[in-house]
């Protein structure tokens, strides 16, 4: 019998694009491997090779250190070596609990290898053993690139849209829950997630993500996306102008989709109380206005800053205990109260983008329960953050116009025709 051995040639991953909505379909490549012939000697009996190296996995339990860890499997000398290797990368002091050490062994004699501690899911801290004794390196989780393709019909809210889709049950809840996150961040100026939407909306959208071995998301972003609410089509495309390393969303026609300024500072979040002339003071016990929105949540929520601009004050700031203070373009001022701690990177002269984490929820300064307090305020006069008439943000600057015409054709191009365009071309018919 003439024997075959194919020889398998590594290829670049692939970007795939992934249709999860009604119609489903499948875009994929297939690299066929090269071949040689090897004469004919007869059947071969099957060959079973033995693994290099065997593993071992234990997860760091409550209260239990690094040190004891390792105890059950390295001896004192070897281990005192391993721990000293292991904090030029990281504090043992600092492993949370359900931390995953591998500890690795050659198959022939069980002689120790190696050691890997998994600081989180990106980064593991590989320990080696050579002649001279042990070394460390920190090792990145390898990563692929694909984008997803969804679609479907609300039936009651986004979120059971977009959670509950079947086509989605591959991709964990959590990552699933971040595309509404992302959905809403986009859209957030249009619509309002948790009263607007309707029975019968419709969205699409593209979303491109990096993937881990185990199937969890990085990082991702839309690239493309399309929302019908009410009969109203809504679309954003994303698009990074020359310059501009962190891209910015535009509707059809180039203009911003986002305004100067978020609507709200927090993810998730429930007004406690409104900007108001009177308010009864629950700690003073008396009538006084209450220029600002209270966010009530959970205590440690991450803070957003609502638009670009520099921070001017990290501290204490009277009545509002922890505060950050951001100078904003064309005379607006922003101010966060009562939190708990500041983002580490935030200090006075810090600049900041709309939508970086500037702290974290609390009760600091006059509050009887965690939440925030936010004031904007312009011309030296504070005002109603929910009704004041925000500026629009800039749109596709006119030097790459060019260029964004061929993009965002490309990006709208993965969700199909959009909505608008064929409300038009079936109107004049």
């Amino acid at each position: 019998m003439a024997s075959r051995v194919f020889e398998l040639i590594p290829k670049q991953p692939l970007r795939a694009l992934l249709s999860l909505g009604g119609v489903v379909g499948l875009g994929f490549m297939y690299v066929m491997p090269s071949a040689r012939t090897q004469a004919e000697v007869g059947e071969l009996a099957p060959v079973v090779a033995r693994p290099a190296e065997l593993a071992e996995v234990r997860s760091l339990d409550s209260g239990q250190t690094l040190d004891q860890v390792l105890g059950g499997f390295i001896d004192g000398n070897d281990r005192q070596s391993v721990l000293v290797a292991f904090q030029e990368q990281a504090s043992p002091r600092r492993m949370k609990v359900g931390t995953e050490v591998t500890i690795r062994y050659r198959a022939s004699d069980h002689w120790l290898r190696g050691v890997d501690v998994a600081l989180n899911p990106d980064s593991t801290v590989r320990l080696t053993r050579d002649d001279i004794g042990w070394r460390s390196t920190v090792v990145q989780t390898p990563t692929r690139t694909d984008t997803l393709y969804a679609s479907g019909r609300i039936e009651d809210v986004l979120w059971n849209a977009v959670v509950h889709n079947d086509a989605l049950d591959a991709m964990p809840v959590h990552d699933r829950a971040l595309l509404i996150h992302h959905l809403d961040q986009v859209f957030q100026w249009e619509i309002d997630f948790s009263r607007q939407i309707q029975k019968g909306d419709e969205y699409r959208f593209a979303f491109e993500r990096q993937v881990r071995p185990d199937g969890s998301m990085r990082a991702g972003h839309l690239i493309a996306a399309e929302l019908v609410n009410s009969g109203t089509p809504y679309e954003a495309v994303w698009f990074e102008s020359t310059g501009d390393d962190r891209g910015a969303y535009f509707d059809l026609d180039g203009k911003s989709v986002r305004r100067a300024f978020l609507l709200k500072p927090l993810e998730f979040r429930r007004i406690s109380s409104q900007y108001t002339n009177s308010r009864f003071h629950p700690i003073l016990k008396t009538w006084r206005a209450h220029r600002g929105i209270d966010y009530a949540t959970a205590s440690g929520t991450e803070i957003q800053a609502t638009g670009d601009g520099v921070v001017t004050h990290r501290g204490p700031l009277g009545a509002l205990g922890n505060a950050v203070v951001i100078r904003h373009p064309n005379g607006f001022i922003t101010r966060y109260g009562h939190m708990s701690r500041f983002q580490a990177k935030v200090k006075a002269g810090t600049r900041v983008h709309q939508g970086d984490v500037i702290g974290y929820v609390g009760m600091t300064g006059l509050a009887t329960a965690p939440h925030l307090h936010y004031e904007l305020w312009t011309g030296g006069h504070p005002v109603d953050p929910l009704k004041i008439n925000l500026p629009p943000g800039d749109p596709v600057p006119a030097s790459d116009r060019s260029r964004w015409e061929i993009e965002s054709l490309a990006r709208m191009g993965l969700l199909g025709p959009p909505r608008r365009l064929l409300a038009s071309s079936a109107g004049g018919k």
